[in-house]
């Protein structure tokens, strides 16, 4: 069984997720630490579970979903992985944060490897499967635990709304055929950790989310 812990952080109020099983191997998705007691609270609770940090991965490269990836590397050894289309945003990190006046700790970090879609996540007795739903960025991916009945969609998909589309690979056509397509088919009971704010359910936001009503 999949435990997740959520962290929120920076000033983007951006959840980074840790999941984990019973074999203490585990993931971190969207490492967005930017402070040190953000850093600090995540490296404590890997070292009071007795995690054993396999992969980290992102859901797309925005700042904020990224701030935290050199300090993951550094830390636990370990490169981030993320879609190729979206790799072109890590050089740009620094001078994007000085326009946000977050010019503090923050130091670009190049994926290790890329992700695309079908690719498999291996952890411990667990998997996670990536689906490419682009939109949001061209390389915004979502993570899916079939057995464990939930998925992982970075700002694809929020409880009652969508990601945005006016930024740099921004669709919003295709973002909204990609959630229909791809993630609305996954069973209702599915619980979507977003990127931002709380979870949610595929079977509520296919009846209410007003973005995705036919």
């Amino acid at each position: 069984m999949l435990q997740v812990k959520c962290f929120q952080v920076n000033p983007f109020m951006e959840n980074t997720y840790v999941v984990y099983d019973r074999t203490r191997q585990a993931v971190i998705i969207d490492c967005g630490c930017l402070y040190r007691e953000e850093e600090q609270a995540l490296e404590d609770f890997v070292r009071d579970e007795h995690l054993e940090i396999r992969h980290v991965i992102n859901t797309h490269l925005h700042l904020d979903h990224q701030f935290g990836n050199h300090f993951a590397s550094q830390t636990f050894g370990v490169l981030p992985e993320a879609h190729r289309e979206d790799e072109s945003m890590i050089a740009g990190l620094p001078s994007q944060a000085m326009l946000f006046g977050i010019a503090e700790r923050v130091t670009a970090q190049p994926l290790g490897a890329y992700l695309a879609e079908n690719d498999i996540i291996t952890f411990g007795q667990s998997s996670l499967k990536a689906i490419h739903v682009p939109g949001h960025s061209r390389g915004s991916l979502c993570f899916y635990a079939a057995d464990a009945g939930m998925i992982f969609v970075g700002d694809v998909l929020f409880a009652g709304s969508i990601g945005r589309t006016d930024l740099p690979g921004g669709n919003h056509a295709q973002l909204i055929s990609g959630i229909q397509s791809k993630l609305l088919v996954l069973p209702d009971a599915t619980i979507v950790y977003a990127g931002h704010g709380t979870d949610t359910t595929i079977k509520r936001e296919r009846d209410c989310n007003p973005f995705l009503q036919m």
